[in-house]
């Protein structure tokens, strides 16, 4: 709350400012100026609470569109803009409460240090990057998605009542806008085919829908674990099956996978197997990635460019799958050997951040090229761990893992020692989605998406959260038998 002197003196200081715009619009005839006293107002109200931002980027987040402002510029709107304001407004209100240390014990959290390590790595690269403008683009775009969805989230969350909140925000906003899908795509029949279309203009496709879907489950069955009433448990149940239908309706199998994964997490969570399988998970990619490069085995799944086409039966479409025929899949493996290629020649450092698109055409082989290998759109590798490989070199594939790996570190041990019920839900909710999204991008680069990115580091922001407030009750549980010890 703003204290009664500071009220006054806004007051009297805006009192003088409108005056003296009143005086500019009679001299200069612009009335357009009478806007300017009531942007320092708004100005000054978010920078007090910066948190009305925060919520209107998380009820944004499955509504946004993309927009190109020109051939190589574009972004999420109202998104980007959002996530630029939210992270402004929170750093002016960091610097005039400073007083009561909003961030107090941020620092001491071991994943937040991590995540700012992976920061640093991200400007070191675009200072070696091979186009050093589109990687300090990169870079930017980073800042302020750490500023919105962690940081801010930080501030908000040591009420728990913010973080449940935050959670109903997304789940009702992105629920909305599946009944809205579903309505549109009953319209068309249920097609395989007009998914992308009832998708429109809010998903690129229903790999990214699907994706993001799948993520917003874990909230659903934490609302219905935390439910009180027996009508708000039986509007969950309904919300659960709407959203397992959709999945299954989105026809998109790595969100299918993924919601497999989620589940494999928490099972493994609570059996106080989380780490070891994270490290058996990466030493069996490794093993893999090694039998692929032996003797250029990879050179066995080359497709038929006349037979690797896009099915429109989905029946079909899975065949092709298994079959290693399918369009998608044998394009992904033409840029996987383009990007092994490219790696070979910056592993350290990387190309730079945002130059995989601009260079990789240079070290395709032509073997695997498929009928979708122009690539207007400009996707990427479709593998977000080559993709970090690629563009910030192993340095940069490290620190992704590092940063990951620790999450789940937090997690398992919050879940396993903490005795509050709900950051043990949150911390397991975070994990879940930790999981779903570190399956789903292996065949996708979706934490560059403004949907899966913030989700992923919303995510992280728990857990730091979690790990502060943790580390604050094992001090606080060892002061007390302290006491009673000498006592």
């Amino acid at each position: 709350m703003i204290p009664a002197a500071a009220i006054r003196k806004y007051f009297l200081g805006f009192g003088i400012f409108f005056v003296l715009i009143t005086a500019l619009v009679m001299y200069t005839t612009q009335p357009v100026l009478f806007v300017l006293p009531f942007l320092v107002l708004i100005f000054i109200w978010i920078c007090h609470d910066p948190f009305v931002l925060f919520w209107l980027l998380i009820a944004f987040l499955p509504w946004s569109i993309e927009f190109n402002v020109t051939e190589t510029l574009g972004t999420d709107l109202p998104t980007e803009p959002l996530m630029l304001l939210t992270t402004f407004a929170t750093m002016c209100f960091l610097v005039y409460h400073r007083k009561k240390k909003p961030l107090e014990g941020m620092a001491r959290s071991i994943l937040w240090l991590f995540l700012l390590l992976q920061a640093s790595w991200w400007l070191a690269s675009a200072y070696f990057s091979t186009d050093f403008v589109l990687s300090l683009k990169y870079f930017l775009a980073k800042t302020w998605y750490i500023g919105a969805f962690v940081v801010t989230p930080y501030v908000l969350f040591r009420n728990p009542k913010n973080l449940v909140r935050t959670a109903q925000v997304l789940t009702i906003s992105m629920m909305v806008l599946v009944i809205r899908t579903m309505l549109i795509h009953a319209g068309m029949g249920f097609g395989f085919t007009s998914i992308n279309p009832a998708l429109y203009p809010y998903f690129r496709n229903h790999v990214n829908y699907s994706a993001v879907l799948a993520c917003i489950i874990p909230l659903l069955l934490a609302g219905h674990h935390f439910a009180k009433t027996p009508p708000r448990k039986r509007l969950l149940k309904v919300l659960i099956a709407i959203a397992l239908a959709a999945i299954a309706l989105s026809y998109a199998r790595g969100a299918w996978v993924s919601l497999v994964a989620g589940g494999i997490v928490f099972l493994l969570l609570r059996r106080r197997l989380l780490m070891p399988a994270f490290f058996m998970a990466l030493i069996g990619a490794s093993i893999g990635i090694y039998w692929l490069l032996d003797s250029q085995r990879y050179m066995r799944f080359a497709g038929n460019f006349n037979n690797t086409v896009f099915h429109t039966d989905f029946r079909e479409h899975l065949q092709a799958t298994y079959e290693f025929k399918d369009l998608s899949n044998a394009e992904r493996f033409y840029r996987w050997v383009a990007g092994v290629k490219m790696v070979k020649t910056h592993w350290a450092t990387g190309w730079g951040p945002n130059t995989y698109v601009k260079n990789y055409k240079h070290f395709t082989v032509p073997a695997f090229r498929t009928w979708v290998s122009d690539n207007p759109e400009k996707s990427t590798v479709h593998n977000y761990y080559l993709f970090t490989t690629i563009e910030q070199g192993f340095v940069g594939l490290f620190l992704l893992l590092l940063v990951t790996g620790y999450a789940f570190y937090i997690a398992q041990r919050i879940y396993v020692r903490s005795s509050d019920p709900l950051w043990r839900c949150a911390a397991a909710v975070a994990a879940v989605i930790l999981g779903m999204e570190c399956t789903v991008n292996l065949i996708n680069d979706l934490v560059e998406t403004d949907k899966l990115g913030s989700l992923f580091y919303l995510s992280l922001a728990v857990l730091i959260t979690a790990e502060v407030r943790f580390r604050v009750e094992r001090k606080n549980a060892d002061s007390a038998s302290g006491i009673r010890r000498s006592l």
